[in-house]
């Protein structure tokens, strides 16, 4: 029989979150029952791209009207250096425009309609109403100051937008609400450099610790005390089996939070642990009798609904975590 090894790669991607009492303690338990007492808060992801056009100041309005409890929101640099909120690497993927936001400076960014392909049904509500790129400083000024703030950092080279980044968050006195993300390794190295910056641990070291636990090979390496980990609740796989001749792929559809995968997680004080595309009831469900932290979900305005039509406490079947 040919030998073989097997590895997981993962399709494309789709979040310290200081949030002070979110940890989801059991307050009752039994062979079959386990009850909780609070419930994941509330991300909105890129400022609620289910409810405005993402990452403006509209969608950060409404997202606080909805009661969301954190602001994810992603990052770039404008072409005279100025952090302002733009996820696509061009900007045709969401406005008339076109060319990477880096060609235009952040004035000119202001006046592109960041609203012009978001649909609501059938209709494009914000071609006649537009809604420009806004700067990091003006949606920081545009959240209330306790409001914990993830930013999601896209465009390299990392150097220049740390420094710019960092500049603002020193200028607005931010550092204490604000958290680094990025699926660009890059950037927790550049902004290792500033020791007020509180930084998840790398999108790697996250997927690499939920696979290993998944695939039965142990809690090898849990995180550190203290550390912010997010990723995707449900995530699209694709399996590779190497064999001495060839390889075969599989696609599968896996759960990576799981009570084995969180138990390795909260192995260390402290983690905090956010599920990405969380979007329905169930799946909040899910995240909250796992006992995860947040949930980074599309559109506050109905994730605030399904929050207050839970009953505490949340009676969860009862799972076991190996």
């Amino acid at each position: 029989m040919l030998g073989s090894s097997l590895r997981l790669v993962a399709g494309s991607w789709v979040a310290g979150l200081a949030l002070a009492g979110c940890s989801l303690a059991p307050v009752r338990s039994n062979d079959a029952v386990t009850q909780v007492s609070s419930l994941p808060a509330i991300i909105a992801h890129r400022g609620g791209t289910g409810d405005a056009p993402e990452n403006t100041l509209e969608a950060i309005r409404l997202s606080i009207e909805h009661h969301a409890d954190a602001m994810w929101l992603t990052v770039q640099l404008s072409k005279d250096g100025v952090p302002v909120l733009y996820r696509p690497a061009d900007l045709s993927a969401l406005t008339y425009a076109k060319g990477p936001v880096s060609a235009y400076t952040a004035a000119e960014l202001a006046r592109v309609n960041a609203g012009w392909s978001f649909r609501r049904g059938q209709a494009y509500p914000y071609r006649d109403h537009p809604s420009g790129i806004p700067t990091l400083r003006e949606a920081l000024r545009a959240m209330p100051a306790d409001m914990p703030v993830i930013l999601d950092m896209k465009a390299l080279p990392a150097g220049p937008q740390t420094q710019a980044v960092a500049r603002v968050l020193d200028e607005e006195n931010a550092w204490q609400r604000v958290s680094i993300y990025s699926t660009e390794a890059d950037y927790q190295q550049s902004f290792a450099a500033y020791p007020q910056a509180r930084l998840f641990e790398s999108r790697d070291a996250t997927r690499e610790r939920l696979v290993r636990v998944l695939l039965n090979q142990g809690c090898v390496d849990a995180p550190a005390g203290h550390a912010m980990t997010a990723f995707e609740l449900h995530r699209a796989l694709t399996v590779v089996e190497k064999f001495t001749l060839g390889q075969g792929r599989s696609d599968v559809q896996a759960t990576l939070w799981t009570a084995a995968t969180v138990a390795c997680f909260r192995q260390k004080p402290d983690v905090r642990i956010v599920a990405i595309a969380v979007n329905d009831a169930d799946d909040y469900r899910m995240a909250a009798c796992l006992g995860i932290d947040a949930v980074l979900t599309d559109s506050p305005a109905r994730m605030a609904v399904i929050r207050d039509g839970i009953a505490l406490p949340l009676r969860c079947a009862r799972s076991k975590a190996n």
